[in-house]
């Protein structure tokens, strides 16, 4: 699938639903649950077709990164269900820390 920033993409596993930060500049497999991602605002699933391998979850306003892709995804709505990038759990992205002020 070829992303595009901006884009809403939803499960067909479970409830979860991203918004593209940033996107690869070449196609990739996302998938939430095991199964590929579709465009779209809401997840359509209910859980049961979650591959037992990946039932990570997502958190809302969380950002996920795969950086071997070069791609970053917005949480918009939690799920039971991990994602993945090529068969590559993408992470959640750490805050960066802010500067001291002594």
């Amino acid at each position: 699938m070829i992303l595009k920033v901006g884009q809403a993409l939803a499960s067909t596993t479970d409830a979860t639903a991203l918004i593209v930060v940033r996107a690869p500049t070449r196609d990739i497999a996302l998938t939430c649950g095991g199964a590929e991602m579709v465009a779209g605002r809401a997840g359509v699933g209910d859980g049961s077709g979650i591959s037992p391998a990946h039932r990570g979850g997502t958190l809302l306003g969380k950002r996920y990164v795969d950086e071997e892709a070069g791609l970053e995804v917005l949480c918009t709505k939690a799920g039971d269900a991990s994602l993945a990038v090529d068969d590559r759990p993408l992470e959640v992205k750490q805050a960066k820390p802010l500067p001291s002020s002594d």
